[in-house]
């Protein structure tokens, strides 16, 4: 039986709907690496992002390291969880095109949780202040109105993940 090819593992879901708790599971299969978006642009960035206009600034410099980068572990054999926004049909077609250059299987998960819940979610997440960003709940509406689910037609495997806990799990 031939091995199973590389699996990218790519997120859409909008701030505090539970990527994060998903990625920290998925990165406990075999063979996969999980490559987080927060946390490299916190290391990298931290002290120039203040707005919107300066994440979309240093997520495109990130990206343009990132790719190849992904490319190149899917390509070893590698799976990755890429914990980067699959939110916009910018983003995926950045995923997309990573995809293209390998060979691997891939599986977008939709985190499908009523804003509410991500609202209560964030206020927990920024009073534990463990996170590399606090949103503010206008932040996070702000962010909202950018957020575009994915459709069959873009071509993605897409898992639904639907929120049936309460509002302060994670």
């Amino acid at each position: 039986m031939p091995p199973l090819p590389p699996t990218l593992h790519l997120l859409c879901g909008k701030a505090a709907s539970g990527k994060s708790t998903l990625t920290a599971e998925l990165g406990r299969l075999d063979g996969t690496v999980v490559i987080a978006e927060d946390d490299w642009l916190n290391a990298l960035f931290s002290s120039e992002m203040s707005s919107l206009a300066d994440y979309v600034r240093c997520m495109t410099k990130l990206r343009t390291i990132m790719g190849p980068h992904v490319t190149s572990l899917l390509n070893a054999g590698v799976s990755v969880v890429l914990d980067f926004q699959a939110n916009t049909l910018a983003s995926r077609d950045w995923m997309r095109s990573i995809l293209e250059e390998t060979g691997a299987a891939h599986q977008l998960h939709l985190l499908d949780v009523p804003d509410e819940v991500c609202i209560a979610r964030l206020r927990a997440r920024n009073a534990q202040g463990d996170h590399p960003f606090a949103a503010t709940e206008e932040q996070f509406r702000q962010l909202s109105k950018h957020f575009i689910a994915p459709s069959a037609n873009e071509g993605f495997n897409i898992v639904l993940h639907q929120s049936q806990d309460s509002a302060l799990e994670n």
